[in-house]
């Protein structure tokens, strides 16, 4: 194993001068050398489930919530907490999420209600 978390998989001469891929693997070397990554077994778990309908679904919602905070960082300059402790810090976030709820509130209601049929 590297410094790098990685495996170097080098194979033999005889094993690549029998293979018939040899041509298209490895021509201008006598063998193939690969390297892997020692967390390849779990990157593979994460691209199984990433194709998952129920993963799909929750990266939407996930984006939907990052939006949020960024709303809350970037424009109402939540990006640092000015009241000091546990309740102080939980005030001011729930006060910058009210804040941001009415103004969610305020652009539907300006839109009246629906039009019916």
């Amino acid at each position: 194993m590297t410094k790098a978390n990685t495996i170097i998989y080098r194979s033999s001469q005889t094993d690549c001068a029998t293979c018939p891929l040899k041509a298209k693997c490895c021509p201008n070397t006598p063998n193939r050398k690969t390297v892997h990554s020692i967390h390849e077994v779990a990157r593979d778990v994460a691209r199984r489930i990433a194709k998952t309908p129920e993963y799909l679904a929750s990266r939407c919602e996930r984006k939907k919530v990052g939006m949020l905070f960024a709303l809350l960082k970037r424009i109402m300059k939540l990006d640092r907490l000015r009241l000091r402790g546990l309740t102080g810090a939980t005030d001011e976030f729930t006060l910058a999420a009210t804040v941001q709820n009415l103004r969610r509130m305020a652009k539907l209601m300006s839109h009246g209600p629906p039009l019916t049929g």
